[in-house]
């Protein structure tokens, strides 16, 4: 139901013309100046020279400009009480249909359907704009963080060896999102395999022989990826050979960092650091940018993302990282800490609207979805990747390897 039909003039039971005569229409009053509204439908009277009320024409319906943008009459289209055109009461009109149908009288049967049914058809608006208002699954994404942190946080201090399972696991698991994606988007054929057994050996690697040993598995890893995709048809072999180069750099190499992290002998308290700076950072971010955003940060390739967010992350980081360096870390001091968070929330953006790019490109929205409220496994990685390897280096500088 739209405004149109709700200010029509209707038939009256009672005229006011002779006996002989049709049903009239009372005198229009005059408008008041500035308070007529272009598509308020008001009948015409045509007086003769007796001035009795001989004939009536409906004028012509105008569409108002703001009716479909939420103008001044969108209150009463979700049965709101307010001014008419005139300057008078509505209440008299919303019971009033299309012609030759008699007014319903409020709080009558009719009535309550009518509301009833017009709450029930604004509901799911009303719903999908709160929806959209949020951006996500609020309850389930609180959900499943809190637990996949707890799972998380458990393996890591619990022994090293059973986090870094858990840091193989989702390199796969990101490496298959990756090249699946890639596959059914863009026809590229990144071969899975080589991808999963290098990622996995280089994490490994990573954690027992240091940096050296990384470097030389992602080699190997590479020389894989070629050889592999030699078994088909030469047809696109140097596309889909560069996307599996970047596969293996952009998933298992970076999570070799956090490997790194883990091997020092403070390691479990690093990597924890780490992994609450991050969150902090985009937790900060989320919530800074929902209440308080109004400029876009890259509205080309994430329009969510404000820049009053982006204060909110690197606030956020800093004071985390102050507290996490001064009490968490050997060594650390609360200064150390404020850069190290500052890094933390830049790379932690940059890494986050690299991987919106590249759903961009992909036409898609999530990465998986594995993990209610969040996506996939990616869709959580894309912000931890491109921050690990900072976040090693300045604990190299600020208190040694370990």
């Amino acid at each position: 139901m739209n405004d149109s039909t709700w200010g029509a003039a209707q038939p009256s039971a009672e005229y006011w013309g002779s006996p002989g005569q049709g049903p009239g229409v009372p005198p229009v009053a005059p408008r008041p100046a500035g308070a007529g509204a272009p598509g308020y439908d008001v009948s015409a009277v045509v007086h003769d020279v007796d001035g009795e009320a001989s004939q009536t024409r409906r004028m012509p319906m105008v569409p108002d400009p703001g009716e479909e943008a939420g103008g001044a009459d969108a209150g009463r289209r979700f049965g709101q009480r307010g001014p008419d055109a005139a300057g008078g009461s509505d209440d008299g009109r919303r019971g009033q249909g299309p012609a030759g149908v008699p007014p319903v009288s409020p709080g009558s049967p009719a009535s309550s359907a009518s509301s009833a049914s017009f709450d029930a058809a604004s509901a799911p608006e009303q719903g999908e704009r709160k929806k959209k208002r949020a951006g996500r699954d609020l309850p389930a994404a609180i959900g499943v963080g809190v637990g996949l942190g707890a799972a998380v946080v458990a393996a890591l201090l619990l022994y090293k060896p059973v986090f870094l399972g858990v840091i193989v696991v989702a390199v796969v698991v990101g490496l298959w999102e990756l090249t699946s994606r890639l596959s059914e988007r863009k026809g590229i054929r990144a071969p899975l395999v080589p991808l999963a057994v290098g990622g996995a050996a280089m994490v490994v690697a990573g954690y027992v022989r240091g940096a050296e040993g990384a470097w030389v598995a992602m080699g190997l890893t590479a020389l894989a990826v070629l050889v592999w995709r030699m078994t088909e048809p030469p047809d696109n072999y140097l596309r889909d050979v560069t996307a599996g180069l970047f596969a293996a750099f952009y998933v298992p190499f970076l999570a070799t960092f956090v490997a790194l992290m883990l091997a020092a002998d403070d390691g479990p308290w690093r990597v924890l650091t780490f992994l609450l700076l991050t969150v902090v950072s985009d937790t900060g971010a989320y919530a800074v940018g929902w209440r308080f955003g109004q400029h876009k940060l890259a509205p080309r390739i994430s329009p969510g993302k404000t820049r009053e967010g982006l204060v909110g992350a690197v606030t956020f980081a800093m004071a985390a990282g102050a507290l996490c360096t001064e009490f968490l870390i050997d060594g650390g001091t609360w200064w150390q800490g404020l850069l190290l968070g500052l890094a933390v929330a830049a790379t932690a953006t940059l890494g986050d609207l690299g991987e919106s790019m590249m759903k961009r490109d992909l036409g898609i929205k999530d990465m998986g979805t594995l993990l209610p409220g969040h996506g996939g496994i990616m869709d959580r990685l894309d912000s931890l990747l491109p921050t690990a390897p900072v976040v090693w280096l300045l604990f190299v500088l600020f208190v040694g390897a370990g």
